[in-house]
């Protein structure tokens, strides 16, 4: 597929390859593939335990690669899945999205160009975010203990510090969204980052 408007910072935890014929400049495919895997090549440098990827342009190859693209096979049958990464970058495009990860924004509320890093450790979230008003923090118990004190920090300023109540109602609608149960919820906190 051709990546339009979409950005490569989302993409921190998820493996990507990208392969593509060096002849092939049909929508400048060749082009856009070289700049994105320069991106990423960019990205990584900065968070080294993210942005594993790589691309390849095949060279005096077109559209049709000859099936050298399999290579793609073996190289992700080396990753599988982090649903609940400890940390997540979240950019919106021009097709904004309500949920990333295990973080929300109201749908009424989400902006292209809206940018939100968060990690997590032990016990406690930090929030980074210039241009989100409200952002909801979605937990469970494999991410941390939930009958223990959790904080959230928007930078230094801690911007919720408490026990966390579990709810069926957050279980269900978060488990309803995906139908994943690996990104299901049962608690959530929303709090204003600035």
């Amino acid at each position: 597929g051709h990546f339009n408007d979409a950005l490569p910072v989302g993409l921190r935890n998820l493996p990507f390859a990208i392969q593509v014929g060096a002849n092939d400049g049909a929508y400048s495919r060749n082009k856009v593939a070289a700049e994105w895997g320069r991106k990423l090549d960019e990205l990584q440098s900065r968070d080294p335990s993210g942005y594993v990827h790589f691309t390849e342009l095949h060279a005096g190859k077109g559209h049709w690669m000859d099936l050298e693209d399999r290579k793609a096979i073996p190289w992700m049958e080396r990753y599988s899945r982090e649903p609940l990464p400890k940390r997540v970058v979240w950019r919106q495009s021009g097709r904004t999205h309500p949920r990333f990860y295990w973080l929300a924004v109201p749908p009424d509320k989400a902006r292209r160009g809206q940018e939100i890093v968060a990690e997590r450790e032990a016990q406690t979230v930090t929030l980074a975010s210039t241009n989100a008003s409200e952002i909801t923090v979605l937990l469970n118990d494999r991410m941390m203990n939930l009958d223990q004190p959790v904080i959230v920090r928007a930078g230094e300023k801690a911007v919720f510090s408490g026990v966390v109540h579990r709810t069926v109602a957050t279980l269900a609608r978060t488990l309803l969204e995906r139908s994943d149960t690996n990104l299901a919820f049962s608690a959530a906190i929303a709090v204003t980052p600035r």
